[in-house]
């Protein structure tokens, strides 16, 4: 007897569509289970395989939880508003209104047909106003809030206008200490405060708010018109098209996640998951706490602030490293270097940060012909560039001790240059920090200006 697949799948599709069996409502007192996919962009004439490759596993799951018992909350989407969009109109022709809603009815009769259990009464397109009036809700509460640190959670801005205006700024009041705020806004009294423009009081302001614009390296793609995240982004070109995409310092709305850093950190104890994903966490968030030194560059009215959470191994500096889309490269770069040095930066630049991190084994770099001075020995230390340091890390320079980080180390043997032990105790040149130096512990803490954070890679 044959299998009627077509009837079967027909009757029951049409039944669970009549009558909304998968239709979750609030039930006291039922185990709650959700199950959530990633939302597909409705850029292309429907789905492809690798949709139903991960849906079809979540429903398993889905239908698993339902049959012990669960209420299980299972929804679909569309992340329906961006480049895929537009690129996929663009390449149509036609308004990206109109191939949104004719690509979703698409997708819509290929998910039923596979015969998945969505709640479909909790559908979410990202391209209508429904939905993105809450992103814009979202954004303009954070850009209305600051990070005070003293209570570890965002208050209005407000608050903090009043404490400007009643108590001025400092900045080594802790409750201000939120990155690298003590940095860029100096102090000033409350007299001062009310002497300031509007212009100069929003200026400061936007030091403190969770959103903020600053400068910033991003994935500049000319052809797209558009900003590209690291994924979108491989081999120098965009995913999209293979359109070329350059490094480029732009004006970027950021979130001041790195504020957040203790609590995130804290309540990942509370959480009852596996100890390799609360790590893999812990690495993400990447809090690093340590110490900014400034080196003066020889022969140049510039110093270099690198930022090092092994202060006490500076004796061990034997070279300067710079990410290549740092300030100073083009700035002390000597002529005869030159040529050189921008041929690695546009190689190194066209790559994303995620590979440049992940070629641990591969070794490049380029000397700028500069010097530093060591802030101790006054030895003259070389500067480099190489594309394993990334300017969303501390301050884009980082001064390399080979004896004990292996990344220096394999840097300095690649080209050759000097390697100094100096953490006591048996530790072999090349080896990741394994303890703590006692080497010129005593001059280094009379002479930095302690400025202990966090710092975190935007990658």
């Amino acid at each position: 007897m044959d299998y009627n697949f077509r009837e079967i799948e027909d009757k029951w599709q049409r039944y669970w569509r009549e009558n909304s069996t998968y239709r979750v409502v609030e039930t006291p007192g039922k185990k709650k289970y959700y199950v959530l996919d990633m939302f597909p962009y409705p850029s292309g004439a429907g789905l492809h395989v690798g949709h139903p490759l991960g849906y079809i596993a979540s429903d398993i799951v889905a239908r698993y939880k339902r049959l012990k018992g669960f209420n299980v909350l299972h929804p679909m989407g569309y992340d329906a508003f961006g480049l895929p969009a537009e690129q996929y109109a663009i390449q149509t022709g036609q308004h990206p209104k109109i191939t949104t809603e004719q690509n979703i009815k698409r997708y819509r009769e290929q998910l039923d047909k596979i015969g998945f259990s969505y709640d479909w009464s909790r559908e979410i397109r990202t391209c209508e106003p429904e939905y993105y009036r809450w992103t814009q809700w979202i954004f303009i509460k954070l850009f209305h809030s600051w990070f005070n640190c003293l209570t570890e959670k965002a208050e209005p801005i407000e608050n903090l206008i009043r404490l400007f205006e009643t108590e001025g700024f400092n900045c080594n009041q802790p409750q201000y200490l939120t990155g690298d705020i003590e940095k860029n806004v100096p102090s000033f009294s409350v007299a001062d405060w009310k002497e300031m423009s509007e212009k100069e009081k929003s200026d400061i302001l936007l030091n403190f708010r969770l959103a903020y614009l600053s400068d910033a390296w991003v994935n500049w793609c000319p052809s797209l018109g558009t900003v590209l995240a690291n994924d979108e982004v491989k081999d120098g070109v965009s995913e999209r098209g293979g359109y070329p995409v350059e490094k480029k310092m732009m004006k970027q709305w950021s979130l001041r996640i790195t504020a957040y850093a203790n609590r995130l950190l804290q309540d990942l104890d509370n959480l009852d998951w596996p100890e390799s994903v609360k790590e893999a966490q812990r690495n993400w968030i990447g809090k690093s706490e340590g110490t900014s030194i400034r080196f003066k560059v020889v022969d140049h009215d510039a110093w270099m602030e690198v930022f090092t959470t092994r202060p006490d191994t500076v004796f061990g500096v034997s070279f300067v490293t710079l990410a290549p889309e740092h300030d100073l490269v083009n700035k002390i770069t000597l002529p005869e270097y030159r040529t050189a040095v921008e041929e690695y930066v546009k190689h190194a630049t066209n790559k994303s940060e995620r590979e440049r991190q992940a070629e641990v084994k591969k070794v490049s770099g380029q000397f700028t012909g500069a010097y530093v001075l060591h802030p101790f020995t006054g030895e003259h230390i070389p500067v480099w560039i190489g594309e394993y340091v990334l300017a969303g890390y501390g301050t884009g320079a980082v001064m390399a001790v080979p004896g004990h980080d292996q990344r220096d180390f394999l840097f300095a043997k690649h080209f050759d240059l000097p390697v100094k032990e100096v953490v006591s105790g048996e530790i072999s040149p090349g080896s990741l920090y394994t303890q703590r130096g006692n080497t010129g512990q005593f001059r280094i803490s009379q002479w930095i200006s302690c400025k202990t954070g966090h710092q975190r890679s935007n990658s």
